[in-house]
């Protein structure tokens, strides 16, 4: 899912949590697949439950002002762990399109 040798910080690992969470939620169901995909980046990116339950908690606008600080190969690790974990379930739903290219634009991410 992400490349071992970027380390984010703190506030992005939990700007980056937040965004995980908002694509897997975006549908409106969460599936298998989207656990492990969230399971393998906890392992990844080494946190835990209590650091997702922290990174919902934040506000969206303030992950988004933290991810466009973000170094651009910093952007391609979240693009990567973003588009995984959306089709973890087999599947990329369009709400969840939507709500990727919204991060992507309003971060100012362009590849």
């Amino acid at each position: 899912m992400q490349s071992p040798h970027i380390s984010f910080t703190l506030a992005e690992k939990m700007a980056v949590v937040n965004a995980v969470n908002a694509v897997i939620l975006a549908d409106g169901s969460i599936h298998n697949g989207e656990i492990t995909a969230l399971t393998q980046l906890m392992e990844q990116l080494d946190f835990d439950s209590n650091f997702i339950m922290q990174a919902r908690n934040i506000d969206s606008e303030q992950a988004i002002e933290i991810l466009k600080s973000m170094t651009k190969e910093k952007k391609n690790s979240l693009k990567k762990i973003l588009e995984s974990t959306a089709i973890s379930d087999g599947f990329k739903h369009t709400k969840e399109s939507d709500l990727m290219e919204y991060i992507y634009s309003s971060m100012n991410f362009i590849n």
